[in-house]
């Protein structure tokens, strides 16, 4: 008898000009490799389908993608905002609803992050470059190759982060223009950038909620601790 692969939904990506549903391969095959068996979810908002989804499904991640809308966490949109989704908005607030009454496990990437600590209550820099300003010039938005690291991030010990790598400092890659500015209160800050900004989180009191503004995808077939950061939250989903 086979060993049953835990099942994992991953959050659509959405081109809107084309109208498409797609997925980067990256995802897919960092959690196959892993150990998973990934699937693309569809992008609905529709309550009994994520229902019945949350429930099938051993874990779930929560990927890249567009802006959130400033409205979820209680801003109007500024000039420097970039283009939303928000039939994405809808299915995922839905769907992290009920993955949480489940206590299923979450994994944010990016997007996920940001989203992860919107749903409980935190807000967003809509701009990094034009709201947030240090004296430490970080490059959070890269060119290609993504694979590549192009600043560090410090791990605070006694987190799931720092248990998963046992390293005090961790280069990685980056490409976004927004990021948390206010930490919801239920989360848990797991890594820093150089100038301050939050890079990991994870909320303590639950089964698995764990979130990273990087993208290990880009970078897991490169780097062992993208490996083990994938292996770790398969780990967790399985029965």
């Amino acid at each position: 008898m086979p060993v049953m692969k835990p099942l994992i939904g991953i959050v659509p990506l959405y081109d809107v000009p084309r109208n498409s549903y797609w997925m980067l391969p990256d995802y897919m095959q960092a959690l196959e490799h892993a150990g998973a068996i990934p699937v693309m979810l569809p992008l609905t908002a529709d309550a009994s389908a994520l229902h019945q989804l949350a429930q099938r499904f051993d874990g779930f991640l929560f990927s890249g993608g567009q802006d959130i809308a400033p409205e979820c966490y209680g801003e109007q949109p500024a000039k420097c905002c970039g283009a939303v989704c928000p039939e994405r908005d809808a299915m995922e607030k839905t769907l992290l609803e009920f993955v949480l009454e489940l206590d299923k496990p979450v994994f944010g990437i990016c997007r996920g992050i940001q989203f992860v600590n919107i749903f409980f209550g935190g807000t967003l820099y809509q701009d990094i470059p034009s709201q947030f300003q240090t004296e430490i010039a970080v490059s959070h938005s890269q060119k290609p190759p993504y694979h590549k690291p192009v600043h560090t991030v410090t791990l605070k010990p006694e987190t799931p982060l720092f248990q998963i790598l046992q390293i005090n400092e961790l280069p990685v890659n980056s490409f976004h223009h927004q990021g948390i500015c206010r930490l919801a209160a239920e989360l848990k800050s797991a890594a820093l950038a150089p100038d301050g900004l939050i890079e990991a989180v994870y909320h303590p009191a639950k089964r698995f909620v764990f979130a990273v503004q990087w993208h290990p995808e880009f970078s897991w077939q490169t780097d062992s601790n993208s490996r083990k950061i994938f292996s770790y939250f398969v780990q967790n989903c399985e029965r």
